[in-house]
């Protein structure tokens, strides 16, 4: 059993959305469902978003990458 209703995708993409079969196929479920509104896909990073990921994951002491010159 499919989780996709090919049929209608296909007809949405290809017919809906004037995909020609070459772009239709290259998509992933993913990227087809967000191009026919079907997936509100994730908001803007907002500062609060950026500020919690840096604390989550820092910069970390790496290699020395200043010039000795």
């Amino acid at each position: 059993m499919s989780l996709f209703n090919w049929p209608a995708l296909m007809r949405a993409g290809l017919h809906g959305l004037r995909l020609c079969p070459e772009v239709f196929w290259a998509l992933t479920p993913y990227e087809l469902t967000l191009m026919l509104g079907m997936s509100t896909g994730q908001g803007a990073l907002t500062r609060d978003r950026l500020e919690e990921l840096a604390r989550a994951f820092p910069d970390g002491a790496g290699p020395d990458t200043t010039d000795k010159d």
